[in-house]
């Protein structure tokens, strides 16, 4: 993601949740999809309630499939298609959006990359013929490329080595809880690696990922299904495909024995921990479950892991649940389901997991009242259909999804299978997943905190046994 908007931060088996009813008061979001001829997918929804429209064009593309010895590449490419082409020079799309009163972004992920823009529909025009004449080709310039390694080197700069605990919840846990190449790589990239990309580096990715037949456009807001499958046609239809590698299988099964490990931090003013359990793949029966089973430990101050830790126990400073850069929902490999708390200088990590695990079993145990899971699934859908009510949200969204599932109409699909999780559900995948030799820990202490506990044992006094007694 481009630093500028940069937030504070397999294919799986086929989900078959039919026998799971959509609430009843469920809202159906229109999905119109068709596929041109040179294989790119296009989607439109239809919402005349506000004279806008959200675009997302996404690329199946993204960290697990960036080539080895290259780091942080498929990041790096991101903000190389912010760059300019032969046809619309760099600075270009930014001006010709903002200029009609929009705004863009774009975003790299595990298994997909997105450019997403919003703007007044009278505008829409000419956000597709940018997105279309950066599919074609890219302006490949020795420049340009320097110029993006710089930023996205001071991007880590700032974002991780300049910052308390630099994002270990999800760069480093994950270095540790995989054990293939493609899933526990720093996707932010070493600075030998963003260095040593080349512009046939450059070339080839543009080449071989960024075709129509790898992407999906999603068209959301004050538009018609024809007028959109129409604009796509006009500005996308005489792109050529173009063949896709073939990726590699990067599946892992569950750890069969805990990993722990202590970091320094020179920033971190107080200790933090960061527990993860590997997750079901996407399209398990266990997906959903373990979706709701997040929200139920970790969602918010009513969550069993804050009024547990930070409010009973009084350890813990906060709790926060993450599925590394995305959702429960919208991953294609091996994903984790973390959680990240701040503890308390008198306490330390044995005391956290402690608490956890003590949670964990009383949920395994007794599973979840009918209140405490009605509420928990309440909050869950209302974030979903919050989120859903901005029209760039919701095309990035079926876009991710079509990407990811093959199916844009999941985004429909979503709530009703939050909803038809039980309590019996719950405590399956709590049995099955959230386990200790499932678990990877990082215990992250200040470096004073380390070095004072060095000091104070090799300062300790020590006694001397009396002659005769062996010690």
């Amino acid at each position: 993601m481009r630093m500028r908007h940069y937030p504070a931060l397999l294919a799986g088996f086929t989900l078959s949740m039919s026998a799971f009813a959509a609430p009843a008061d469920g809202w159906t979001l229109p999905v119109t999809m068709k596929k041109l001829d040179n294989g790119l997918t296009v989607i439109v929804s239809e919402d005349r309630t506000s004279p806008t429209v959200g675009v997302s064009v996404v690329y199946h593309v993204g960290m697990r499939l960036e080539p080895k010895n290259r780091t942080g590449f498929a990041h790096l490419f991101e903000h190389l298609m912010f760059q300019g082409t032969p046809n619309a020079p760099k600075g270009i799309f930014d001006t010709t959006i903002t200029g009609g009163g929009g705004w863009n972004n774009g975003s790299t992920r595990p298994d997909f990359t997105n450019y997403i823009e919003t703007v007044p529909s009278s505008a829409l025009e000419p956000i597709l013929w940018l997105e279309a004449d950066r599919m074609k080709t890219l302006d490949f310039s020795a420049t340009t490329l320097k110029n993006q390694q710089d930023v996205v080197k001071e991007e880590i700069r700032v974002n991780v080595k300049n910052q308390p605990y630099g994002g270990f919840m999800w760069i480093d846990i994950s270095q540790h809880a995989f054990q293939k190449w493609e899933n526990n790589h720093d996707g932010y990239g070493s600075f030998e690696d963003l260095e040593n990309a080349s512009l046939d580096d450059v070339r080839a990715f543009h080449r071989d990922y960024y075709g129509p037949n790898n992407a999906v456009l999603a068209i959301a807001g004050n538009i018609t299904p024809q007028q959109g499958f129409a604009l796509a046609q006009k500005y996308f239809g005489a792109i050529p495909a173009r063949p896709v590698p073939k990726g590699t299988d990067f599946s892992e099964p569950l750890n069969t024995a805990e990993k722990r490990l202590q970091q320094s931090d020179a920033l971190a003013q107080v200790p933090a921990i960061a527990a993860a359990w590997k997750v079901p793949e996407r399209g398990s029966r266990d997906q959903a479950p373990v979706a709701v089973l997040a929200e139920l430990l970790g969602g918010g101050d009513a969550s069993l892991f804050y009024q547990g830790l930070v409010k009973g126990r009084e350890i813990a400073l906060n709790v926060d649940i993450l599925f590394g850069l995305t959702s429960p929902w919208e991953y294609n490999g091996p994903t984790l389901m973390t959680v990240h708390a701040l503890y308390k200088p008198d306490s330390s990590a044995d005391a956290i997991l402690k608490a956890m695990d003590e949670e964990i079993a009383k949920v395994a145990k007794d599973g979840v009242d009918d209140a405490t899971l009605k509420r928990v699934k309440t909050r869950m859908l209302a974030d979903w259909n919050n989120k859903l009510e901005s029209f760039v949200n919701r095309a990035d969204t079926m876009a991710k999804l079509q990407v990811l599932w093959g199916d844009a109409n999941v985004v429909n699909k979503i709530p009703g299978w939050i909803d038809g999780v039980t309590s019996s559900d719950i405590q399956r995948v709590v049995k099955t997943y959230l386990v200790p030799t499932n678990r990877t820990v990082i215990d992250r202490k200040p470096a004073a905190m380390i070095e004072a506990a060095k000091t104070a044992a090799t300062s300790a006094p020590t006694t001397t046994a009396p002659a005769g007694v062996n010690k």
